[in-house]
């Protein structure tokens, strides 16, 4: 990154605020605060953020509303922190667009891996331009439609392709079953899962190192899959 990252957190708890504006200000983060939806939107054009730290139980406007109205006039990457932990409520928010969602109460440096992988996206366009994606190990040629981890290339299915494809487009970000499903079998599909199940077992066949312990395809239980850059942090 050339400069710091601008972080928008919209959260009314003043507690919130207390702990995590001083949290991201101390790893250099240019911090702006608002405690109501309204202010966040306005905030949204009058300092454009680099992400949004976003609760969803705020005060004049419903987050999930929030979410909708910046979906509509930027991709600025959302990270929902809400104490809304139900699976309905993830998969509203994340079919709205936000990018991931923590759950409160939450632990800092949880809170700090997910705000590095959403601004990851904002400040490495580079990959995306030459259509290549390097993870670890693992390159995937979009252009060219081949999978590699080191020198070994797997031979995929056009449904395999198209799944990881899709998934490492939106690297790091939590696309729910339902998005998943309409997107590569189409709007009939989003309820039969098992399709889904099936391929994504298929894939983690032949491009995890290990498939019973997935170091890039894993599992959001309940919502959806991500596409993981860097392993997870123990």
């Amino acid at each position: 990154m050339t400069r710091s990252a601008r972080i928008l957190l919209v959260d009314d708890e003043v507690s919130i605020q207390r702990a995590v504006a001083p949290l991201l200000r101390a790893r250099e983060y240019d911090v702006d605060v608002a405690g109501t939806g309204g202010e966040a939107l306005n905030v949204l054009h009058t300092r454009p953020p680099d992400l949004i730290v976003l609760d969803l139980g705020l005060p004049d406007i419903e987050g999930t509303e929030v979410t909708r109205r910046i979906r509509g006039a930027s991709a600025v990457p959302i990270v929902v922190l809400s104490a809304r932990g139900s699976e309905a409520d993830k998969v509203a928010a994340l079919d709205l667009g936000a990018d991931d969602y923590v759950t409160k109460p939450f632990g800092p440096e949880e809170l700090l891996a997910r705000i590095r992988v959403a601004l990851r996206r904002v400040f490495s366009a580079d990959e995306a331009q030459t259509g290549r994606l390097e993870a670890g190990d693992l390159t995937i040629d979009y252009d060219r439609r081949r999978v590699l981890r080191g020198a070994d290339e797997f031979r995929l299915t056009p449904k395999e392709f198209e799944l990881l494809a899709l998934l490492a487009r939106s690297a790091d970000r939590v696309l729910t079953h339902r998005a998943i499903l309409k997107a590569i079998w189409g709007a009939n599909a989003i309820d039969q899962p098992e399709h889904l199940w099936v391929l994504v077992a298929q894939l983690r066949k032949k491009i995890e190192p290990d498939p019973s312990h997935p170091r890039y395809l894993l599992s959001e239980p309940w919502v959806g899959y991500r596409f993981a850059t860097e392993p997870a942090e123990a």
